[in-house]
């Protein structure tokens, strides 16, 4: 165990984090996401819900803040509704340890999984809310 880093961060996910350049994104995915599908790097965190992952992660890294939208989750099909409380619950966390983070964007189901092809990892979360994915872009350290 390392001091200062929350036990949710595995081994893996922590070596992830450390080898993502500024730019890259990590896409923390619910536990139906077809991870292996889109991505060939596929981190477990099987049990673990997405903001618990949130606030461990967002102690390591900053978000990119020269795009417009460093933080981007799926949006509904249409037909089907959003429930809010799942945004608020991760800006919760995200507007806590890096305020002043730009509105999250939301992603076509299809276009969501396109960026979740390019990322640098998918985080296999044991989140099971609907409609819970969320793509981190990964910024330089501010000075």
């Amino acid at each position: 165990m390392l001091i200062g880093i929350h036990p949710v961060i595995s081994p893996e996910l922590l070596d992830a984090l450390f080898r993502m350049g500024h730019g890259d994104e990590i896409v923390l995915a619910d536990a139906f996401f077809p991870g292996d599908t889109f991505n060939s790097r596929v981190i477990r965190a099987d049990g673990i819900r997405i903001p618990v992952l949130l606030e461990g992660i967002l102690k390591l890294i900053n978000l990119d803040y020269a795009v417009p939208h460093p933080v981007s989750m799926m949006d509904a099909i249409p037909g089907d509704a959003l429930d809010p409380a799942v945004e608020t619950s991760y800006r919760a966390v995200i507007d806590r340890l890096w305020p002043g983070t730009p509105a999250t964007e939301r992603i076509e189901r299809f276009a969501f999984y396109e960026r979740a092809k390019k990322a640098y990892a998918v985080v296999m979360s044991g989140e099971t809310v609907k409609y819970g994915n969320i793509i981190l872009k990964k910024g330089v350290i501010p000075v």
